[in-house]
């Protein structure tokens, strides 16, 4: 299916079953790097194997990192305290949570290298970060437009102990200088601290940097959301072996699912026990009146039923803390039982695609009056016979493509284009789709 040009998606009325989640993007490249870095060597089991986390293996790799893969989803990677190769020009495809943590570790590394990715990673804006890491006193260029990559990075200047971040575009960048951190305290041997500048989003993912940090050793003091302080004696040290848990925003679809598809419908890999921010989104479809169970490394749903024209609860609510997830709440909307209102999600902007203008197109394809701004996103349900037959489109964005399998439960036809987009992240999610469709 990688290479088909679309994919008709049958209609669904019941689905039902166990669907084991692949790992989490968020923790699988951020444990590889910090793997990279740490002394001894790691063995990394349930590792994503997606487009996102191979473009961070091959970076490692052509910086000189040894990596052994024992499966699919297992390798083994041998801790630097400094990358072998010195010059590098690395190809970063779309995969922001590899270019933003390694362009803050290859600015302190003393070495030269170039970073460049797709043209939609040409677009993404990183000038928040390259700021913070230039006044921090790292040497870094532009390759082509100001404030986006490509970039092309020297070796540093003298380190301030102190780095400021903005934190209102996305939270990325906050981690990317959290991950560098322990690099320039043994640099100048003395503590770092972090300021925030501005109000920082998506703060449930600075939470799964700080809990990685300090699985590899690294315990970060925060003082609030607005100033991080690293110790003079961090440094990264191997935990053996660590378990990357399943992809919590991945869930969001077959959370979803059985809401809409009378369930019962597990998911497991993630639940009470998860590091993620986007487990909560278990809290929405609860709140939407399906019913949850919560168990410490899975979640079940079960909810309405469409046939009998039951409707979800409709809602008004700030994702700001969930914003991958909330893509899937934009879709539940459309079997609301009124307009819901998806608020605090402009970061949506400055992702694979421009998210809120996506939704708000593909969504009126299906028949929705759809409002928005530069934050939010109003989206009214349909009702029997307002549903129109639409060619999804995906702009080259996982996300997209995995959120509009759920019109298949609505009352008309849906093809997908580009369906071989969910490699980014979820590979084999369409075959996962119809494995549980009764």
């Amino acid at each position: 299916m990688s290479g088909a040009a679309y994919l008709d998606l049958p209609p669904v009325k019941h689905v039902r079953g166990d669907v084991a989640l692949p790992g989490s993007k968020s923790i699988s490249n951020r444990v590889l790097l910090l793997a990279a870095l740490a002394q001894g060597s790691t063995r990394i089991d349930g590792l994503l194997a997606s487009d996102d986390t191979t473009v961070m293996l091959n970076a490692l790799q052509q910086l000189g990192v040894q990596v052994t893969r024992h499966a699919a989803d297992s390798v083994t990677v041998q801790g630097v305290s400094r990358f072998a190769v010195e010059h590098a020009d690395l190809f970063m495809g779309n995969a922001g949570t590899a270019i933003r943590p390694l362009t803050a570790v290859l600015a302190l590394m003393g070495g030269h290298y170039g970073l460049s990715g797709v043209p939609r990673m040409h677009e993404r804006p990183i000038g928040d970060l390259v700021d913070g890491l230039r006044d921090w006193g790292a040497n870094i260029t532009y390759a082509g437009q100001e404030g986006y990559p490509p970039l092309k990075i020297a070796p540093p200047g003298a380190l301030r102990d102190r780095v400021r971040v903005q934190g209102s575009v996305s939270s990325q960048f906050l981690t990317a200088v959290l991950i560098a951190a322990p690099l320039a305290v043994a640099r100048s041997g003395r503590p770092l601290v972090i300021e925030v500048l501005g109000e920082l989003i998506s703060k449930p993912y600075i939470d799964i940097t700080l809990n990685l940090m300090a699985r590899f050793g690294v315990q970060v003091e925060r003082v609030g959301w607005q100033q991080f302080i690293v110790p003079m004696q961090a440094a990264y040290h191997s935990p053996g072996q660590i378990f990357v848990e399943g992809d919590a925003s991945s869930a969001s679809y077959f959370l979803a699912m059985g809401a809409l598809g009378l369930g019962p419908l597990r998911v497991l890999g993630v639940g009470q026990d998860s590091i993620q921010g986007d487990v909560a989104f278990a809290d929405t479809v609860q709140a939407m009146g399906a019913r949850v169970k919560r168990e410490a490394a899975s979640i079940e749903v079960s909810g309405v039923d469409l046939a009998k024209g039951e409707r979800l609860k409709a809602f008004d609510t700030d994702f700001n803390l969930i914003p991958d997830a909330a893509m899937t709440a934009a879709m539940l909307a459309l079997f609301a039982d009124g307009p819901c209102t998806l608020r605090n999600i402009g970061s949506w902007r400055v992702k694979e695609t421009d998210r809120i203008a996506a939704m708000q197109t593909e969504l009126q394809k299906l028949g929705a009056q759809v409002q928005s701004g530069p934050d939010w996103l109003r989206v009214s349900p349909l009702e029997a016979g307002q549903w129109r037959d639409a060619s999804i489109d995906t702009y080259d964005d996982h996300r997209m493509a995995m959120c509009f399998s759920l019109a298949a439960f609505g009352q008309a036809s849906v093809r997908i284009m580009d369906p071989g987009c969910v490699s980014k992240t979820f590979p084999t999610y369409f075959d996962v789709f119809k494995g549980l469709l009764k």
